[in-house]
C-alpha cells in the first residue's frame, strides 16, 4: 500500500526532500551526562544536577519538555510550563540520580509517547503535571530512606495526583512541508476546580559561542505581526547559515514575549560576576520570582519564550497554536503572513489521518483494536526517541588534560578513544534515562524499525562502523559511561535483518548497503577473537556482554579468585556472529566469488569454536549431568569449575543457529565441499553440535548449523519451557526460578556470593543497582531465542515436538513454542480479561482510570511472574521490539512459515516473488 508518509520517505531517500531536517531530537535529560561532566573524580551524577540545569549551559546538547530541533541541534523548541506553585520552572524532566534512587536512576515525571511518523509530520505527546507544588524534596527524600528491599517511591505515591488535580498537556506537531511545522498545545484540567496554568512555548539557540573556537553569537528578537507577535531566529555564523535559514515562531494572539540570553548564571552558580544580567535561567526568574529585571527589555537575546497564561475550567480544555517556519514563508492559507489561516486545524486533521493510513499498513490485518494500539504506540515511542548526538572526543578529553597524543597523563574514561567524533541523530534507549546510545542496543533498535522506517534503520545501524565511532583496533564503542566495555556482537544479525527485510518486500536487497557492513564487520570479528580470546583456544571472555549482573560477579572487573572467566553467552555470541557472517556471504557471493572463500573460513571457526564450547569432561561449557550450559571459572592454579547458575548465560548458546537453504549450498559449492572434507578429516568436530551434510538435510532439503544437536535441543528446551525454572507467564525469565528456594553460593577468600531469583529490581549495587538480570523477563533475549525456535522449526518442521509448559501433556511444534512465547511477552501490554494490562502491576490509576489506560509505558524489562514493568519506563528501544512480534505473528502461520523458509522469497525461479 503506497501511503502518503512512504512517499515523503521515498522523497527524503531519491530526492533529498528534507522531511528528517526536524524531528524530536533533544534529549531529555542533559545534564548529569558524561559528555558534561568536567569534574576532577568523574562523577557526572553529581557534577552536573537537575538544580543546576536552569541556570547552567550545556556544551554539548540540549534538553527539554516534548522538544524538536534541526538535525544538528542549532535551534531548538521546547514546552516549558508553571502551575503558580512549583519552585521551578517545567522546562524539563525532573529525576533520581543514580545514588539517589533505591534502585539506581529514576525518572518521577509521568509523559507518553502517543503517536509520530518515521519523517514526524505528525507528532503526539503527553505530559501529566500537577496543579500543587511539584514534589521535588519529597521524592528524593523519601527514596532516600529506603532500601533495596523496597519498591520505589513514585510520583503517584506522593498524593500529587490526588482528586485528579492536574493538567493533560498535549503537544502535536504537523508539517506543513519539511521546515514548516504546526503546533497545537492542548491543556486539559482533569480536576473538580479551574486552574491557571502558564504554558510557554520556548525558543533557543544551542550555545555553540562560549566555548573555545566557537562561533559568533546568534540572535531572538520580536517582530509584531497583524496576526500576533513573532520571534524571530537568526544565525550569523557561516557555518549554520547555509542549512539553518532565519526561522519565525509566529505566536497566536498577544502572548507576553520573554527575552534572555542562554548563558551560564555564574552568579547563581559560582559567586562570580556575570557577562550580561540575562542569562540562561531569566526566563524561570521572571516567571517563577517575579523578577521583571531578569529578561531583557529590548527583546532580543539567544532564548525566548510566549507566555499564555490560561484559565481551563475543569473537565474543559484550552488551545495554544503557535508556527515555526523559514521567515516569510506562506502560511497553510496560502498567503505570507497569514501562519493561522482556516487551514490550520485542517492540516492537523490531514496529517493525523495520513499517520492512520501508515499504521493502518504496518499493522497485520488480524490483529486487534489493542494489538494495533501498542504496536502503533511502540513504534511511535521509537520515533521519539530519536537525538542529536554531539560528541568530539579530541576535544573533550584535551578540554580534561587527559589526551594522550597530547601527553597529557591524567585519568579519565574513555582515553582511548580519541579518535572518535559522533555528530548525529541517533536512536537512544531512553532520552532520559540513558540518553546516550548504546551499540547492541541500537541493533535491536533498527531490527524493531525495520519495516517501519528501513532507510533510517540501515543508516543508524552503519553508524557505529563508521570510522568516527568504530575503534582502528575494530572495536565497537560500547556506551558512553565506558566505550571500552563490551557490548553482545549483534551488529551482523541485525544487518542481515535488515536486508532479509526489505529483499522480502521489494524482491531485491541492498547489497551494497550489506557489502559496506560486512567489510567493517570483518574488522569487528576479528578484534573479538584477538581481543577476547585469551589463550587462543576458541573460547570467548567478553566481560560484561550487556548482561549487568547476571553472573556471581561484577564481570568486567578483576576476579576475587584471581584467574579468568571462560564465558557461554561470550562463546555462544561468537558463534552466532560466524554463523551471520556465512548468511551475508551466501548473499553476496552471487555477484563477487570472493565472498565464498570468507565463507569457508567463518564456516571454519565455527566449528573451532563449536568443538571447544562442547567438548566433554571438565573442560567444556555443557554439563551433561545437568543438560545445561554454564560459565567456567579457571584459577590461577590451573583448575577449573562449573558456575552453575542456570540462568540465560547457558540459553544463549540455542540462539547459535542458522537454517541453510538448497540455493545457498548451490551458490557455494567450494565452501560445502571443504567443510565436507573438514569434516572427514576431523570427525570429532561434530561430536554434540548440529551440522549437517548430504544425506542428513531436515525439511525441504535444508541443512543446519547450530551449537547444539536435536538431544541436547531437547533437554535445554525442557528446562527452559518449565513454569518453575525459565517459563513465566510474560517471556522467558533471564534467570531459573529455580534458584529461589536453591540460590547460587560461591565463596572465595571468607566472602560469600549468592545468586538467587529476583523477579523485579535488584537487591545489589553491582553495575549501579538500576537494572536486574536475576530474573525478569528481557525482550531482546527473548526476540533472539524465539528467532532460533523459528530456525529450528524451519529444519526440523512437525517432527519435533516438545512439551510445553513442560509436564502439561501439551505437545507442540517449535513454530508453535515460538508463537507461545509471543503472545506471553506481547501479553504484558495487552488488557486482560479482567482490563488490566500486567505492564502497569499494581498501579491502580494506570489500570483504571481512562486517562491512563491506554497511554502505555514501554519498560527496560518487566517482573518474571506478573510481567509488571520494572527499571527504565521509556526504554522503547528494544522492548519496541513487541511491535515486530505482532508484526511476524501477525503475518504468517506455522504451514506457510515452513514451506517458505526464511529465505523462500529470495529462491531463484518462478516463485522468486512469493
Amino acid at each position: 500500500m503506497t501511503t502518503e508518509e512512504k512517499r515523503r520517505l521515498s522523497e527524503a531517500r531519491d530526492e533529498g526532500v528534507p522531511w528528517r531536517k526536524w524531528g524530536p531530537y533533544l534529549s531529555e535529560r542533559q545534564w548529569g551526562t558524561v559528555r558534561e561532566d568536567y569534574s576532577q573524580d568523574g562523577d557526572a551524577w553529581n557534577h552536573f544536577s537537575h538544580d543546576q540545569a536552569r541556570s547552567r549551559a550545556y556544551q554539548w546538547g540540549e534538553d527539554g519538555l516534548a522538544g524538536i530541533s534541526d538535525s544538528h541541534q542549532v535551534l531548538c523548541f521546547a514546552l516549558a510550563l508553571w502551575n503558580g506553585c512549583d519552585p521551578i520552572l517545567k522546562e524539563r524532566l525532573f529525576g533520581l540520580t543514580n545514588s539517589e534512587g533505591n534502585h539506581g536512576e529514576d525518572v518521577k515525571e509521568y509523559y507518553f509517547y502517543l503517536d509520530s511518523t518515521p519523517t514526524h509530520s505528525y507528532m503526539k505527546y503527553l505530559y501529566k503535571y500537577p496543579q500543587q507544588a511539584f514534589p521535588y524534596e519529597d521524592l528524593v527524600r523519601t527514596n532516600a530512606g529506603r532500601t533495596r528491599l523496597e519498591p520505589e517511591y513514585e510520583l503517584l505515591d506522593t498524593g500529587v495526583f490526588n482528586e485528579d488535580r492536574y493538567f493533560d498537556v498535549f503537544v502535536e506537531y504537523a508539517k506543513a512541508s519539511p521546515q514548516d511545522i504546526l503546533i497545537r498545545v492542548t491543556v486539559c484540567n482533569r480536576g473538580p476546580e479551574a486552574a491557571v496554568l502558564d504554558v510557554l512555548p520556548t525558543l533557543w539557540f544551542r550555545n555553540t559561542w562560549s566555548w573555545p573556537e566557537g562561533g559568533s553569537r546568534p540572535e531572538l528578537r520580536a517582530v509584531d505581526r497583524g496576526h500576533g507577535k513573532e520571534i524571530l531566529a537568526r544565525h550569523t555564523d557561516p557555518l549554520f547559515l547555509e542549512s539553518l535559514p532565519e526561522f519565525a515562531l509566529c505566536c497566536e494572539a498577544e502572548p507576553e514575549l520573554l527575552f534572555t540570553e542562554n548563558d551560564t548564571n555564574r552568579v547563581r552558580l559560582y559567586g562570580q560576576p556575570n557577562e550580561s544580567p540575562y542569562v540562561k535561567d531569566g526566563i524561570h526568574r521572571s516567571v517563577v520570582q517575579g523578577e521583571r529585571d531578569a529578561v531583557n527589555p529590548d527583546l532580543t537575546g539567544t532564548k525566548a519564550s510566549a507566555r499564555y497564561r490560561v484559565l481551563v475550567e475543569p473537565g474543559a480544555g484550552a488551545v495554544i497554536r503557535v508556527r515555526l517556519r523559514p521567515s516569510g514563508e506562506a502560511g497553510v492559507g496560502g498567503a505570507a503572513g497569514e501562519p493561522f489561516g482556516h487551514d490550520f486545524d485542517d492540516l492537523f486533521a490531514l496529517r493525523e489521518g495520513e499517520a492512520d493510513e501508515y499504521y493502518a499498513d504496518q499493522t497485520p490485518k488480524n490483529a486487534g483494536e489493542d494489538e494495533a494500539r501498542v504496536l502503533r504506540q511502540a513504534l511511535a515511542g521509537m520515533f521519539w526517541s530519536k537525538q542529536y548526538y554531539y560528541f568530539d572526543a579530541d576535544k573533550w578529553l584535551d578540554e580534561h588534560k587527559a589526551h594522550p597524543l597530547h601527553r597529557q597523563e591524567r585519568a579519565s574514561r574513555n582515553r582511548e578513544w580519541f579518535h572518535m567524533v559522533n555528530d548525529h541523530v541517533i536512536s537512544m534507549p531512553d532520552k532520559w534515562e540513558y540518553p546516550w546510545y548504546a551499540a547492541w542496543d541500537l541493533a535491536f533498535h533498527t531490527v524493531a524499525m525495520s519495516s517501519a522506517d528501513p532507510d533510517f534503520a540501515k543508516e543508524q545501524l552503519e553508524l557505529m562502523l563508521r570510522e568516527s565511532y568504530m575503534h582502528p583496533s575494530g572495536q565497537l564503542p560500547a556506551y558512553e559511561w565506558n566505550f571500552s566495555d563490551v557490548n553482545p556482537p549483534v551488529h551482523a544479525w541485525a544487518a542481515l535483518f535488515l536486508y532479509l527485510t526489505e529483499k522480502s518486500r521489494d524482491g531485491k536487497g541492498d547489497t551494497e548497503f550489506l557489502r559496506r557492513c560486512f567489510s567493517k564487520l570483518t574488522l569487528n570479528f576479528t578484534w573479538w577473537v584477538n581481543r577476547k580470546d585469551r589463550f587462543g583456544k576458541n573460547v570467548f571472555e567478553g566481560g560484561f556482554l550487556g548482561l549487568d549482573n547476571i553472573g556471581v560477579f561484577d564481570r568486567s572487573a578483576s576476579l576475587p579468585t584471581g584467574g579468568h572467566l571462560e564465558q557461554a553467552d561470550g562463546t555462544a555470541w561468537m558463534a552466532f556472529f560466524c554463523q551471520n557472517m556465512i548468511e551475508i556471504c551466501a548473499e553476496l557471493v552471487e555477484e563477487d566469488p570472493f565472498y565464498e572463500d570468507l565463507c569457508t573460513k567463518f564456516l571454519e571457526h565455527f566449528l573451532w569454536i563449536a568443538s571447544a564450547v562442547n567438548q566433554g569432561g571438565g573442560e567444556g561449557m555443557w554439563d551433561e549431568e545437568d543438560g545445561f550450559y554454564y560459565d567456567i571459572l579457571r584459577l590461577p592454579d590451573g583448575s577449573a569449575q562449573r558456575l552453575k547458575v542456570r540462568s540465560m548465560v547457558g540459553l544463549l548458546p540455542l540462539c547459535a543457529v542458522t537454517v541453510i537453504e538448497p540455493w545457498q549450498r548451490e551458490r557455494m559449492p567450494r565452501a560445502a565441499s571443504s567443510v565436507v572434507r573438514l569434516m572427514r578429516r576431523m570427525p570429532e568436530l561434530l561430536e554434540s553440535i548440529h551440522l549437517t551434510g548430504p544425506g542428513h538435510y531436515g525439511h525441504g532439503g535444508r541443512g543446519i548449523i547450530a551449537l547444539v544437536n536435536e538431544q541436547r535441543l531437547r533437554r535445554i528446551l525442557t528446562c527452559m519451557l518449565d513454569e518453575e525454572e525459565f517459563l513465566s507467564p510474560y517471556g522467558i525469565r533471564a534467570l531459573s526460578r529455580h534458584h529461589q528456594d536453591h540460590p547460587y553460593v560461591f565463596r572465595a577468600n571468607g566472602d560469600e556470593y549468592r545468586v538467587g531469583y529476583l523477579p523485579a529490581e535488584s537487591d545489589s549495587g553491582m553495575f549501579g543497582g538500576n537494572s536486574n538480570w536475576r530474573g525478569p523477563v528481557w525482550m531482546p533475549v527473548n526476540i533472539l531465542l524465539v528467532r532460533a525456535l523459528l530456525n529450528y522449526y524451519t529444519y526440523y518442521g512437525d517432527t519435533f515436538t516438545i512439551e510445553c509448559p513442560t509436564g502439561s501433556g501439551n505437545m507442540m511444534n517449535l513454530f508453535e513454542v515460538a508463537r507461545e512465547i509471543a503472545s506471553r511477552l506481547t501479553r504484558i501490554f495487552l488488557r486482560g480479561e479482567d482490563s488490566r494490562r500486567p505492564v502497569f502491576g499494581g498501579a491502580e490509576k494506570f489500570q483504571a482510570d481512562p486517562h491512563w489506560r491506554d497511554n502505555i509505558l514501554f519498560y527496560e524489562y518487566f517482573h518474571g511472574d506478573n510481567g509488571a514493568g520494572i527499571g527504565a519506563n521509556h526504554q522503547t528501544g528494544w522492548t519496541g521490539l513487541v511491535a515486530k512480534l505482532i508484526e511476524i505473528f501477525g503475518l504468517i502461520d506455522a504451514e506457510t512459515y515452513l514451506e517458505r523458509g526464511k529465505h523462500s522469497a529470495f529462491r531463484k525461479g518462478s516463485d522468486a516473488g512469493a
